[in-house]
């Protein structure tokens, strides 16, 4: 069984970033809303996190040259920034 489970997080964690906060975001979302909420909560989500250039142009660029993908990390959020 670890053996499975260290096979799933070496997948994640190959993954952008950005992709992974997302869907614990949204799966964190979905879990205390309604499944319209939810849809709704994750348009909105994408719409404004959506790294095509970065993330996505990375992603297909490393499968035609046959070579894991490299993403950058995620920024720190400054909480300061919020208010």
């Amino acid at each position: 069984m670890i053996t499975a489970v260290m096979n799933i997080a070496t997948e994640i964690a190959s993954r952008s970033p950005l992709a992974v906060l997302g869907c614990k975001e949204m799966i964190t979302y979905a879990r205390d809303h309604s499944v319209a909420d939810s849809l709704d909560y994750m348009a909105v989500w994408q719409s404004g996190m959506f790294q095509p250039q970065s993330d996505m142009m990375e992603t297909f660029t490393a499968k035609a040259q046959k070579r894991n993908p490299t993403f950058d990390n995620l920024s720190k959020l400054d909480d300061s920034s919020i208010l």
